[in-house]
């Protein structure tokens, strides 16, 4: 019986560690692996190029000091990916975040990776709302200089209430940490009316009418 006992024991303890070894990164099995687009094979990211071949340049990265990339359709963000060859493997990301004066990146979460984020210029109103069922918020005006961190998976928001654009450097813990926009995914997957109504707690032409603003 002891010894039975202790096999269970001996098992959960293992099933406890493989599940929280999964739920992260694959820890990388040599110094570096960077990345080789030209391959069409994924595996623990994308191949890795010949370490003969290897240069500094593959862990470099110019133009963080500017905004640029991927300009949010509906709201005041710009995104730009801090692209590193690198990286690839090393369970990392990296962007600059930059949010116009008076607009928002609305409340997402990354379902992968915790987050930090230093402010390179201007303020923010930035924060994290935790778990149901407290739904608490934890945020604060930052500055420059500013670092603020989100624990993974918690809904987040950066709120530019201020008269000058604001930006933002952002290093999540994961090579893929993933994006959820909540407004988005609600309102623009075409998720039925009444469900949302009932949701919201409100009508489904309110619904409609917002919902709208996301299928345009």
């Amino acid at each position: 019986m002891i010894a039975s006992a202790l096999l269970l024991v001996v098992a959960a303890v293992i099933a406890l560690g493989a599940g929280h070894g999964a739920a992260f990164d694959p820890n990388p099995l040599q110094d570096f692996c960077v990345a080789d687009t030209t391959s069409k094979v994924r595996v623990n990211g994308i191949p890795c190029k010949d370490p003969a071949t290897v240069t500094p340049d593959d862990f470099f990265f110019a133009g963080v000091d500017h905004p640029g990339g991927t300009a949010s359709r509906r709201y005041g963000f710009t995104a730009l990916p801090v692209q590193i060859p690198g990286l690839n493997t090393l369970g990392a990301s990296h962007a600059r975040v930059d949010v116009a004066a008076g607009t928002v990146f609305p409340p997402h979460y990354h379902p992968r990776a915790s987050e930090t984020a230093v402010v390179l210029d201007g303020s923010v109103y930035f924060g994290f709302v935790t778990s149901y069922p407290d739904n608490k918020v934890y945020a604060k005006v930052l500055r420059k200089g500013d670092v603020f961190a989100v624990p993974q998976g918690l809904v987040h928001f950066l709120y530019n209430n201020g008269t000058e654009p604001a930006a933002l450097y952002a290093t999540l813990s994961s090579q893929n940490p993933g994006l959820v926009l909540l407004a988005d995914v609600l309102f623009g997957s075409g998720l039925p009316d009444d469900l949302l109504a009932k949701t919201f707690l409100t009508d489904g032409a309110t619904v409609h009418n917002i919902g709208a603003k996301f299928r345009s």
